[in-house]
């Protein structure tokens, strides 16, 4: 709490360099979208000043910023990507401003538990989908699940690894439409029979497809995941004072409502 604290207060004295804007423009990690829309939604009744999102795998949106691409904010499921940025001089600090865990989504029929989700994983016969290593954190969040496999079970990294399916997060990976989760399509479409993916994704896709489940890693398989925010270097004043509305919290309920661990909600 006292590091989200300092950081706000670091984003709040940084200086800004270009005029007021009427609007702000959110690279945001594909996670974030439904809880990002509420709170860019309840910012722009309370402003008037409207956010335009941009949602994708945070490593895809992390090399388009490193690129030259304009965004006044920039919220990643990891804190690497804003840190590369950050040290590039590209941004300002990060800030960490969000947890997810990751969960697997099955689907309907198939009976699992925490206790044999590993077996299951690893059985032929099933198909385990991931997002996309390096372009989707989601995928190097999956990749660590399988280092921890390996501890139980040696040999496991080198199968999950092998037969695992990258069906989302990466260049031309599966969209969904906007109405639409895109985990629970994809297992509702026969393309995957488990999915590692965020918990909150998988509540979602749980809420939209109720024959599916969300199954929590066990202990021994468990994968957090820290979420950074970080204002691009030349931003609007406007930019500034909507990175710390993400972090108020009224945001940070609503981050939590949607399945978030959220750090600066007060106790």
């Amino acid at each position: 709490m006292r590091c989200v604290l300092a950081v706000a207060l670091a984003l709040s004295l940084w200086p800004a360099v270009s005029d007021a804007a009427d609007q702000v423009q959110l690279y945001a990690a594909g996670s974030l979208r439904t809880a990002f829309d509420t709170i860019a939604a309840s910012y722009e009744k309370s402003t008037g000043v409207r956010v335009i999102a941009k949602y994708g795998a945070s490593g895809l949106l992390r090399d388009e910023l490193a690129g030259g691409a304009h965004a006044d904010l920039f919220a990643s499921a990891n804190m690497e990507h804003p840190f590369d940025l950050s040290r590039a001089g590209k941004s300002g600090p990060v800030v960490l401003f969000a947890r997810n865990q990751l969960c697997a989504l099955a689907r309907s029929g198939l009976a699992i538990d925490p206790a044999r989700l590993l077996d299951s994983m690893l059985q032929p016969s099933i198909k385990l989908g991931t997002s996309t290593p390096t372009a989707d954190p989601s995928g190097d969040y999956a990749w660590e699940v399988f280092r921890k496999a390996n501890a139980i079970r040696p040999g496991a990294y080198e199968t999950l690894s092998r037969k695992a399916l990258k069906l989302a997060g990466g260049p031309g990976g599966a969209t969904a439409p906007s109405d639409r989760n895109l985990y629970g399509m994809l297992v509702a479409q026969g393309r995957a029979d488990l999915f590692l993916t965020y918990c909150t994704n998988a509540l979602a896709a749980v809420k939209e497809n109720p024959g599916q489940q969300m199954v929590a890693l066990p202990d021994n398989l468990a994968v957090g995941a820290d979420y950074g925010l970080t204002v691009m270097t030349g931003a609007s004043p406007q930019a500034y004072r909507f990175a710390m509305f993400i972090l108020s919290p009224d945001s940070q309920r609503i981050l939590a409502r949607f399945g978030f661990n959220a750090p600066a909600v007060p106790r």
